[in-house]
């Protein structure tokens, strides 16, 4: 799993637009109140647990990923229902 650090999808933080606030208040003569407010969060903490989880895990096996998307592509992959349902439960109970 490769993670881009530097993805400008990554580096985009929420914005949070508060509503303007405009009183017409034509009575007075003094020109309408306007507030804008904008609220920036930061996910960094967020970002680094899983960055730190990414580079934990263990490494891609290619000599074992290369042969089994070859099969895939060809059409020549034919998993075992029933052990592939064994391992989801073998692993559900770890």
């Amino acid at each position: 799993m490769k993670i881009e650090l530097n993805n400008p999808a990554t580096t985009q933080l929420p914005v949070d637009r508060g509503a303007k606030q405009v009183s017409s208040s034509s009575s007075t003569g003094t020109q309408p109140a306007t507030e804008d407010r904008i609220s920036i969060h930061s996910d960094s903490q967020s970002v680094q647990t899983l960055t730190s989880q990414a580079m934990q895990s263990p490494p891609v096996r290619q000599d074992k990923v290369e042969p089994l998307r070859q099969s895939v592509a060809s059409g020549t992959y034919k998993p075992d229902a029933s052990k592939t349902a064994g391992a989801m439960i073998e692993n559900d109970a770890q």
